[in-house]
């Protein structure tokens, strides 16, 4: 539940997104704002993508689930810019830089006219939305994930090693976009919270589970941030700014599992989640300017 005497988390962000957009303009990031018509990449997994929040875009791999009303086409409408939308369902940090099966690296959608470039990925690294799955059903049972059948298991944490090479790979993530886009912005999204700190029926999962899978978003978020130093790459803190809007909360930015599932598939981000990234990176992208 929404802690009485916590600060709004939206309104702290968004008024600290003037002052990261006037620093934006400091180092490779290049001068003035995103112009208007400008090759915008987004990529990532199925936080990006915009997981069930609508219809899928024409043209889009049936596995990826890109939809019309996912964070990047909201921004993209909103700055009229040009965007080309590589963010995939199931995709790790590996499938930004290499193909995967039948799909080209993520990457190789950037190019030197590339103005912008948001990323949003690493959770599938960490089994982090797969332990909440876990963490949701009764050891022992199958349930279908599309066509696959799962047994439900115990969660379990990362190693340090797998938070680390999480980290090198969003770095040389980072410089490889920048050697291939010299010109663009680069912005790491943060997951949303979802996992609150008081839980509620809708979800429901042990305290122990909840801890685990807190913890993981913690660290997923802090090797996001620290890789978006490393490489002098902006950051939406978008975890800080869902974390009075989970599932728990009464504006929801994220679905748990009981809640309705046509406005997004369980432990991911909603409409109204998206619709609030896509106004924060705008507030951004504007003040940098």
């Amino acid at each position: 539940m929404k802690s009485m005497n916590r600060p709004s988390k939206v309104a702290m962000a968004l008024a600290s997104l003037a002052i990261l957009g006037g620093c934006a303009t400091a180092g490779s990031m290049g001068d003035g704002a995103v112009p208007e018509g400008a090759k915008y990449v987004a990529m990532g997994s199925s936080f990006a993508a915009g997981a069930g929040i609508g219809p899928t875009k024409p043209g889009t791999p049936e596995r990826c689930g890109r939809t019309v009303n996912n964070y990047a086409s909201l921004l993209a409408e909103k700055l009229d810019l040009a965007l080309n939308d590589q963010g995939c369902g199931g995709a790790k940090t590996e499938h930004l830089l290499a193909p995967w099966d039948e799909l080209p690296a993520q990457i190789d959608a950037v190019d030197s006219a590339t103005r912008l470039v948001t990323i949003t990925v690493g959770g599938n690294d960490l089994n982090y939305i797969g332990n909440l799955f876990m963490a949701s059903c009764e050891n022992g049972r199958v349930i279908k994930a599309g066509e696959r059948e799962i047994t439900c298991v115990s969660p379990q944490a990362p190693s340090e090693e797998g938070y680390a090479e999480v980290q090198a790979a969003l770095e040389n993530l980072a410089r490889r976009v920048k050697e291939k886009a010299p010109e663009a912005r680069v912005i790491f999204v943060q997951y949303v919270a979802l996992v609150p700190d008081e839980l509620c029926p809708a979800v429901a999962i042990s305290e122990a589970d909840a801890d685990l899978t807190r913890e993981i978003g913690l660290r997923l978020a802090e090797v996001t941030r620290r890789a978006a130093q490393a490489t002098e790459s902006l950051l939406l803190p978008a975890d800080e700014m869902s974390a009075d809007h989970t599932a728990c909360d009464p504006a929801s930015w994220s679905n748990a599992t009981t809640k309705d599932r046509s406005d997004g598939a369980p432990w991911h981000p909603n409409a109204l989640g998206h619709r609030s990234i896509a106004d924060a990176l705008a507030v951004m992208l504007t003040s940098a300017g």
